[in-house]
């Protein structure tokens, strides 16, 4: 198979486990417990040692396939909606990197429970939140204008009256409103939030 063929594959398992991640911190707008409570039924799915095994090597080859798709196409002029698809794509393979490690420091060298607080603390913390927030809004929105570009390039259909390119902005739409709503219940939403001292940042 190509690498582009393997890539979409890829992508299509990566993105049913950022789905199930984004329902899980959407539910933070209705506090940590509400939050913590999906997370315990979720972590049985997507901690299996086999799901979690492959979902860590497909993110790898993603990352690696992606490099490897922006370096041959770095040099032509290409259409607006695969502009879109790859520099999105570019961060998201950038955000992995670093949420990987970040992970692994987490659970492996601070041995924290890598739960909402863990990801919620650098949000709620300043001056840490001068770049968390940004940095998690544009993975947020990274994937769904990703999302939204392959849709406007391979989709057909008229959908609702839109085209395949209103389709896109749609997703792109949703993907803002999934962002906002995201740090809004990781920064406390509708019940506020206390970090544990575990697990806050250092004062600078």
């Amino acid at each position: 198979m190509k690498r582009k063929t393997l890539h979409r594959y890829a992508g299509l398992y990566i993105s049913l486990f950022i789905v199930l991640h984004l329902i899980n911190h959407l539910a933070a707008l209705w506090g940590p417990q509400a939050h913590v409570t999906l997370m315990e039924k979720l972590r049985p799915i997507y901690r299996h040692p086999v799901a979690e095994g492959i979902l860590l090597l497909t993110i790898v080859f993603q990352i690696q396939s992606g490099i490897l798709l922006f370096w041959k196409t770095r040099k032509q002029k290409l259409p607006f909606w695969y502009r879109v698809q790859r520099g999105r794509g570019a961060y998201l393979a950038f955000f992995f990197v670093n949420h990987l490690l970040a992970i692994v420091v987490g659970r492996y060298v601070l041995q924290l429970d890598t739960n909402l607080y863990f990801g919620a603390t650098g949000l709620n913390s300043f001056p840490y939140g001068l770049f968390f927030i940004p940095y998690y809004s544009l993975a947020i929105l990274s994937f769904f204008a990703h999302m939204a570009a392959i849709h406007a390039r391979s989709m057909r259909i008229t959908l609702l009256g839109l085209s395949p390119v209103g389709q896109a902005y749609l997703i792109m739409a949703l993907g803002a409103t999934c962002t906002l709503l995201t740090l809004y219940g990781l920064m406390g939403g509708f019940q506020g939030l206390d970090i544990p001292q575990l697990y806050q940042l250092p004062s600078l």
